[in-house]
């Protein structure tokens, strides 16, 4: 079982002191020698620690704001078990795009509107909906705390079928080039289907043989999706995009 384990400017006080030239010399009074504190010369010295001060609280405070809006979009994850060998392997470290999926649903827009009597959903997607064979970070409906990583491989009205050690979606055989194992049924037959409900995805580790997923815990709902793995980035010699499988069907 894998799972898982957020234009400047500066105002520069003056001395009131003006610049000596060879026809006008500036004098200081006595006072001005004595009491350095007061003086045109101190000011001058704190200006610029001032000024230091400044933009080092700007450039934190930059920091904190670009810190934020990274973690807005992406997190990282660490792989903890062995649940999608071959391809994520333990201790691989992630970064998840939560905004992959973010929807809309349009008809609550206009839902409000008097006599338009509008029910159902009909979800847009600004960048994109979730696709089979996409890597997905969730929380499962069996209660647990943690996250999982697992495969797409059902999406919402598809027919699951597992049998003869393959997966079968709407009846067709469904060719999958990243597993090692066979698919198995942990259940009493060795054969069953699963039709995915609307909201819902039907997920599976690409370690078929040692991976907990929706043929013990069912179909894993939309809005328990934290969001999709893009890139492994740890170790840095197993650094890759993760890429989107091609499938055939017949």
């Amino acid at each position: 079982m894998a799972n898982f384990l957020h234009p400047r400017s500066h105002s520069q006080p003056g001395s009131g002191a003006s610049l000596p030239t060879e026809t006008e010399p500036t004098l200081l009074s006595t006072e001005d020698q004595l009491d350095p504190a007061g003086g045109p010369g101190s000011e001058d010295a704190k200006a610029p620690a001032k000024s230091i001060v400044r933009d080092v609280i700007q450039t934190v405070v930059v920091a904190v704001l670009i810190f934020l809006a990274i973690r807005a979009v992406v997190l990282n994850f660490k792989v903890d078990g062995f649940s999608m060998m071959p391809n994520l392997t333990n201790n691989e470290m992630l970064l998840v795009n939560r905004r992959e999926y973010s929807h809309i649903n349009l008809y609550s827009l206009v839902d409000w509107i008097p006599f338009a009597n509008i029910h159902g959903d009909h979800e847009w997607y600004p960048f994109r909906p979730p696709k089979r064979g996409d890597i997905i970070v969730f929380y499962p409906p069996n209660g647990s705390t943690e996250p999982y990583i697992k495969r797409i491989i059902g999406l919402p009205g598809d027919q699951v079928a597992i049998k003869n050690n393959h997966v079968y979606i709407n009846g067709q055989l469904l060719h999958e080039s990243y597993i090692d194992e066979p698919t198995t049924w942990p259940g009493i037959l060795q054969s069953d289907q699963f039709t995915v409900q609307p909201g819902h995805v039907f997920v599976l580790g690409d370690n078929r043989l040692n991976s907990t997923d929706s043929r013990y815990f069912g179909q894993v709902t939309m809005s328990s999706i934290v969001g999709r793995a893009w890139l492994t980035y740890w170790p840095l010699g197993s650094m890759h995009i993760l890429s989107d499988p091609s499938y055939s069907t017949h």
